[in-house]
C-alpha cells in the first residue's frame, strides 16, 4: 500500500505538477486547494506526508502549520512558496515544517524532501516507543488490535486494568502476552511502578525460590551477599509471571502462601516480608489440563485464573497482519538504518495468507530478516525465502521462474550462462507428492550445484544456518567437494 501524500495549493496548475512528480514516485496523491479543505482531510486520517503552499486565499500556510502544531498533530509537513526568504523559512520551522523548498522545484528535489520526512518520522516515532517502554507506559493505544479477536482482548484487559484482580493471559507462544500485561500495567493505579517479568521456565530449578522470594546471606553455598527477589523487586507495581505452567510443584505451594497473605519468606530469613504486588501470569499451557494429570496445584490454579485473557494467534486476526508489518518496517528502518517504504502487494497478501505458527515473534523476526536483506524499496516475496519458497538469486532474471504446473519449476537461464544442475521435480512419476525429504535433498544439491559449492552462499540462499545445511549434508550424504572442482 503506497504513502498517501497531500498536496495543498490553491493553484491548480502546481496541483497537477506535484501530482505527477508523486506518482512517479510511487506515492498515492491527494490534493486539496485551500488550508480548511487540509485540515479537514487531515483530520480523517490516513495522510502520511503534507506538501502546503504558504500563500493561498482565507486560511494561508502559515496558519494551517499553527493549527496542526496547536493539535499536536505529528504529520510530517513540507512546505513550498514562490517567494522564500530567510524570515519565511525560520518562521515556517519554527511552526513545525520539516523541509522548505521554492516553487518550481525539480522532481529530484522533492521525492528527497519527502524521503528524508518520512525518515525522520520513523527516527522520532521509534525514539517516542523506546521512551514509552522504558518508562513503563506502553499501552492499548500502542498496540496494533484492530481485528475483532484483539478488540475482545483489549477491553477485558482495560476492564481489568481498573483493579487489582489477579489475571491469568493464555495463548500460544509468541502471541504478545507479555505486550498485554504491559498495557494493563500502564493503563492501571500502578502505571510508572516496578513491571518485573519472570520467565518460570528459563530459572533453575534450585534456584526459583531465591529468584522469587529473595535470600539472606550465608543462607546456603554461594550466597554471598543479601539478595532481593522479584516479588520485593516489584513491591508497589506488577509482577509478571510468565510460563507460570513451568514452576516445580514444591514451588507452586510457596507461591500460593505469599499471594494469600500478601508476604515472602526469603531463604535463611528469619521473619516473612510483606509485599504489595498486582499479580498477572501467563502460559501457553493448558492449565485446566495440567491440574487433572497433577502437574498443578487446583488451589493455586484457582488462584491465578480469577480473570482469564485469551490473546488469539496470529492467524485468527490475519487483519492485523499489513499494520505490524509496517509496524516492524518502521522499527528496523530505525534501528538499521534502511529506508524500505512497504511490502509489495503480493508480498502483503502472502504474510496474510501464511498461518504463523510462531505468531507475531514470528512475524517480527521473518520482516528483521528482510528488511536487512532488502535492496529496494518494497519487500518481495524472495525477501521471505523461507515463507515464498523462493530461495534463489533472481535478481539477474527478468521474472520469477514460472511453474509448470507439471510437477516442476522451471529454472530460465541467467543473462551470463546456464543454470547449473537440473529442476527439482516435486511430484514422482505416479503424479503424486514427492517426500519432503526427497525434495528437500534435491533442494539443497541443487543448490550446491549452483553455487559451486560455496556453503556460506547457499546457507544464506535457502535460509538456514550453516551448522544445520552441514548436517542436512551428511544426512543425505551429498558431495561438496565435486561441485567445487566443476
Amino acid at each position: 500500500m503506497a504513502k498517501t501524500v497531500l498536496i495543498v495549493d490553491d493553484d491548480p496548475t502546481q496541483r497537477r505538477l506535484l501530482q505527477a512528480v508523486i506518482e512517479k514516485q510511487g506515492y498515492a496523491p491527494e490534493t486539496a486547494e485551500s488550508g480548511e479543505q487540509a485540515l479537514e482531510r487531515v483530520g480523517r486520517g490516513g495522510i502520511d506526508v503534507m506538501l502546503l503552499d504558504l500563500v493561498m486565499p482565507g486560511m494561508d500556510g502559515m496558519e494551517v502549520l499553527e493549527t496542526l502544531q496547536a493539535q499536536g498533530s505529528e504529520l510530517p509537513v513540507i512546505v513550498l512558496t514562490a517567494h522564500g526568504g530567510i524570515e519565511t523559512v525560520v518562521s515556517a520551522m519554527r511552526a513545525g515544517a520539516a523541509d522548505f523548498f521554492v516553487k518550481p522545484a525539480s522532481p529530484e528535489r522533492i521525492a528527497v524532501s519527502i524521503r528524508n520526512a518520512f525518515k525522520v518520522q520513523t527516527l522520532t516515532t521509534e525514539v517516542r516507543r523506546l521512551k514509552k517502554s522504558a518508562d513503563g507506559a506502553l499501552g492499548f493505544d500502542d498496540m496494533i488490535a484492530g481485528a475483532p479477536a484483539m478488540k475482545q482482548v483489549v477491553r477485558l484487559g482495560e476492564r481489568a486494568a481498573a483493579s487489582n484482580i489477579p489475571i491469568l493471559i493464555t495463548g500460544e507462544s509468541g502471541v504478545g502476552k507479555e505486550l498485554v500485561a504491559r498495557a494493563i500495567q500502564a493503563a492501571s493505579d500502578r502505571a510508572g511502578k516496578p513491571f518485573i517479568a519472570v520467565n518460570c521456565g528459563a530459572i533453575p530449578e534450585n534456584l526459583v525460590e531465591s529468584t522469587l522470594f529473595g535470600h539472606e546471606k550465608g543462607s546456603f553455598t554461594g550466597a554471598t551477599g543479601k539478595h532481593m527477589g522479584k516479588f520485593q523487586e516489584a513491591d508497589g507495581g506488577t509482577l509478571f509471571l510468565d510460563e507460570i505452567g513451568e514452576l516445580p510443584l514444591d514451588m507452586q505451594v510457596k507461591l500460593l502462601r505469599a499471594l494469600q497473605e500478601g508476604e515472602v519468606d526469603p531463604v535463611g530469613g528469619k521473619r516473612p516480608v510483606k509485599v504489595n504486588v498486582r499479580i498477572i501470569s501467563a502460559t501457553n499451557r493448558d492449565l485446566a489440563e495440567q491440574v487433572k494429570d497433577g502437574a498443578f496445584r487446583e488451589d493455586l490454579f484457582y488462584r491465578l485464573n480469577v480473570f482469564p485473557v485469551e490473546v488469539p494467534p496470529l492467524r485468527a486476526r490475519r487483519e492485523d497482519v499489513p499494520a505490524l508489518v509496517r509496524h516492524f518496517i518502521a522499527r528496523f528502518n530505525a534501528s538499521e538504518n534502511k529506508s524500505v517504504q512497504d511490502a509489495a502487494s503480493e508480498t502483503m497478501d502472502m504474510l496474510a495468507g501464511f498461518d504463523w505458527p510462531g505468531n507475531v515473534r514470528q512475524l517480527e523476526n521473518s520482516v528483521f530478516r528482510a528488511v536487512v536483506l532488502c535492496d529496494g524499496e518494497y519487500l518481495k516475496p524472495e525477501d521471505f525465502p523461507q515463507i515464498s519458497g523462493v530461495s534463489h538469486d533472481y535478481s539477474r532474471l527478468e521474472s520469477p521462474p514460472p511453474f509448470s504446473g507439471e510437477g516442476v519449476m522451471d529454472m530460465p537461464e541467467p543473462a551470463n550462462g546456464p543454470v547449473l544442475g537440473g529442476p527439482v521435480d516435486i511430484m514422482d512419476d505416479g503424479g503424486n507428492l514427492r517426500t519432503l525429504e526427497a525434495i528437500e535433498r534435491d533442494l539443497i544439491e541443487f543448490a550446491i550445484e549452483n553455487y559451486a559449492g560455496r556453503m556460506s552462499e547457499v546457507a544464506r540462499r535457502l535460509g538456514v544456518g550453516r551448522s544445520t545445511l552441514y548436517r542436512k549434508v551428511r544426512e543425505y550424504d551429498l558431495d561438496v567437494d565435486e561441485a567445487r572442482s566443476a
